[in-house]
């Protein structure tokens, strides 16, 4: 079983974030899929299993705040039998512009604190990751902070349900197709259009 999980907070107040759009690609994939969310107190998340032919995904948006994620995540996959090659974590990252979508194989965090704490908690980096560019509103942490957990523009936001779409499709290609196709396909793309004014 494939477990797929798409980082973030839980509750209201997160939403329409930047650092909830790991949140909102496997709440997209589900409601693509038709797969039912119900909640897990044991795994600490929501869960929707999506049957696809033989095989099975666990979509997961783990509840306990991002820099806990692990301790969600990691009991989950390795209650169904899972190794690091099963697992998919998506996540935002800022040090990419906006809508762009990166896929690797394996790494670090990043400085990614959600992704640190799955790393840390599974005691390795050897799972995929579909990291969706937020960009960054300043370079001082606590700018940083503010930006990823303040909500949406109305002009992001566009943006950011362009790049969920495709970063949607990038994570039901890895799945499906394998990780090569999906870097090949999906690596670097820019989800947002093109300024006329680059000339691009």
């Amino acid at each position: 079983m494939k477990v797929i999980a798409g980082l973030g907070n839980p509750g209201p107040e997160y939403e329409d974030t930047p650092h909830n759009v790991g949140f909102d690609v496997v709440a997209l994939l589900a409601e693509r899929l038709a797969a039912e969310w119900r909640r897990s107190t044991r795994f600490q998340a929501r869960l929707a299993r999506v049957e696809r032919g033989s095989d099975a995904w666990l979509l997961t948006q783990p509840q306990t705040f991002m820099n806990l994620s692990g301790t969600s995540v990691v009991p989950l996959l390795r209650y169904y039998g899972g190794v690091p090659g099963d697992l998919v974590v998506v996540l935002d990252d800022a040090d990419l512009p906006m809508g762009r979508i990166r896929i690797r194989p394996e790494g670090g965090s990043g400085g990614h604190r959600g992704l640190a704490s799955v790393i840390e908690t599974l005691g390795t980096g050897e799972f995929a990751r579909v990291r969706l560019g937020v960009g960054r509103a300043g370079t001082a942490d606590n700018g940083l902070v503010d930006h990823v957990l303040g909500r949406f523009d109305q002009t992001r936001r566009q943006e950011a349900r362009r790049m969920v779409a495709v970063a949607a499709d990038a994570v039901q290609c890895l799945v499906e197709k394998g990780l090569a196709e999906a870097m090949n396909r999906y690596n670097g793309m820019q989800a947002e259009p093109a300024d006329p004014a680059s000339g691009s």
